[in-house]
């Protein structure tokens, strides 16, 4: 967990009926999540929780575009640089903390912020996981790499280690079942045999939900422009010191959209040209991905993304509806 202290330049919160409302901001990468995010703690008195799963990890700046120092000293992030990235950390980990961290920014009399693009980190915190969470395409992406290199008895062993339960009742000739069940341990950080018996978490807070939307032909042009800036800022340097350091690419945690990449040239598998196209593509496709998985959840409210002042004609509507909304509660 990151702590922080109150920092003067934090404006007090609304006074409101209630001090158990959340507010989230979800949306796809480039949206504008962040600078929108800094508006609203501006004006609410917020304290940010990062629902990144990769900012978690120190040593990752420019590729997951995590908040700047200056960010950081205005307003309180949780979550941020808390793991070196051979560290583990998964959804259900950051769901349990963070609903302590929500507890003790209420204590405050601060509004907690949720802000990040990790569906399943979002739903893991606002929601709880249970058996059967949402599928990681990153994590499973892993393992199928792992299943072709080193074979199903290397799946089978990291289940028995974690879930010999599961290990023993899983047919053995049934990779996707095998892989699944890793994929529920790493996304709750319990077995699938005993998240079957769970009962459900106790949410003692009321999430409101906001989506920045973008037309898809400006996020897609806003997705190329950042992967441009990331690559010109030193993406490709930053992953060379990830390398000295001794991280390898073979990590979960740089497992993931734009250190692939980069590892990819650096192994001598493609020019700088060509790495960028396939950041710019792999980014535009997990964008894609992020937007099929909030589409689903109806509470989301979506804000219309237009014009050179959008992102903060955007926190002045949620920073209106969301004060609307909690005085109801």
């Amino acid at each position: 967990m990151v702590k922080g202290r109150r920092l003067p330049s934090q404006k007090r919160p609304i006074e409101l009926k209630t001090s158990r409302n959340v507010l989230v901001l979800v949306g796809p990468t480039a949206s504008g999540k962040s600078s929108v995010a800094m508006m609203l703690s501006e004006a609410l008195g917020c304290e940010i929780i990062s629902a990144d799963s990769r900012q978690v990890f120190k040593y990752l700046d420019i590729g997951t575009a995590k908040p700047s120092i200056d960010d950081r000293r205005r307003i309180i992030h949780h979550f941020i640089d808390v793991l070196t990235p051979d560290g583990d950390f998964n959804a259900g980990q950051f769901g349990e903390q963070g609903r302590r961290i929500i507890d003790q920014i209420f204590a405050r009399s601060r509004t907690p912020l949720v802000v990040g693009g990790s569906g399943l980190y979002v739903k893991s915190l606002i929601d709880g996981l249970f058996a059967g969470p949402g599928a990681d395409p990153e994590y499973r992406e892993f393992l199928d790499g792992r299943l072709a290199r080193e074979g199903i008895e290397a799946l089978r062993e990291d289940l028995r280690r974690v879930d010999p339960d599961s290990a023993i009742r899983i047919d053995a000739t049934k990779p996707r079942r095998i892989i699944r069940a890793l994929e529920v341990h790493h996304t709750t950080g319990i077995p699938l045999s005993a998240a079957q018996s769970d009962s459900p978490i106790s949410i003692n807070f009321r999430p409101i939900l906001f989506g920045l939307d973008w037309e898809r032909k400006i996020m897609y042009d806003r997705i190329n422009r950042r992967c441009e800036q990331m690559v010109e800022s030193g993406l490709v340097q930053e992953v060379r010191e990830l390398e000295r350091r001794g991280y390898k690419s073979d990590l979960n945690s740089l497992n993931t959209v734009g250190y692939k990449e980069a590892f990819a040239l650096l192994r001598g598998e493609c020019t700088t040209a060509e790495m960028l196209e396939r950041f710019k593509q792999n980014s535009r496709r997990y964008a894609k991905r992020q937007l099929t998985w909030f589409r689903h959840d109806r509470r989301i409210r979506w804000i219309p993304m237009k014009g050179v002042d959008a992102e903060s004609a955007a926190s002045k509507v949620i920073e209106r509806e969301f004060s609307r909304r909690a005085l109801q509660n």
